[in-house]
């Protein structure tokens, strides 16, 4: 038996867009909703039937994870450090780039880790963000301990995906993209917001309307089966 999962990720561009959380949640009944780019004092505690799981404080625009509590339990949620870039140095720091959640499904009481990323942005170099997708991993692995995996987020990567598919194989994580561009500004369009998954069967993942925010929120649906 396998259950269905519904995980909406969103970078709501420097606060921008947090006023349309309430008609996402509304329109596509997600499970989990991943922000980034929040400020983490101005978020609701629930949003038509998800509840915060937690938030980043640190950052000045962070990350925040909601989870529907009728359908899972939620176990624990840790906080996640990652190698800075020139951007976090010079700017507000931005060190708390990875924020996970343990939940168990409630009905088959399956576990699994879900995980809100946001790597650093395009002045940094992909080998950067590489590294910094990789040492999210590890820390996820650590974390699950063989529970399925999935960590969405904004990657920052919109160039030489296939390298990275290739380099997240080797470790045995699975990349999910979008078939239309994520991110889109005057001039310019790309593939920014991902998933990756390990011992989940991913049926697609879809670039939503795009509101205020220069990236679209994505949709993934997955399936996971029952311990």
């Amino acid at each position: 038996m396998e259950s269905d999962l519904r995980i909406v990720s969103y970078n709501l561009r420097e606060h921008l867009a947090i006023g349309e959380l309430t008609e996402l949640v509304d329109t596509h009944a997600m499970d989990v909703l991943c922000l980034q780019e929040c400020d983490s004092t101005d978020i609701p505690n629930e949003i038509l039937g998800l509840t915060l799981a937690a938030s980043t404080k640190t950052n000045r625009l962070g990350l925040a994870l909601y989870y529907r509590p009728e359908r899972f339990e939620l176990l624990g949620t840790s906080l996640y450090a990652l190698m800075k870039s020139m951007h976090d140095r010079v700017m507000q720091p931005a060190h708390e780039r990875l924020l996970a959640a343990r939940l168990r499904d409630r009905t088959t009481g399956q576990e699994i880790v879900i995980a809100d990323f946001h790597a650093a942005p395009l002045t940094a170099s992909n080998a950067l963000r590489r590294k910094q997708i990789g040492l999210a991993h590890e820390k996820l692995s650590d974390l699950a301990n063989g529970v399925p995996t999935v960590m969405v987020g904004d990657f920052n990567y919109p160039w030489f995906r296939q390298g990275l598919r290739r380099y997240l194989q080797k470790t045995g994580y699975e990349l999910s993209i979008t078939e239309e561009p994520t991110y889109a500004r005057p001039g310019f369009s790309g593939h920014f917001d991902f998933a990756t998954t390990m011992g989940m069967t991913i049926a697609s993942v879809l670039s939503l309307p795009q509101g205020k925010s220069d990236h679209r929120p994505i949709l993934l649906l997955a399936s996971v089966a029952a311990a």
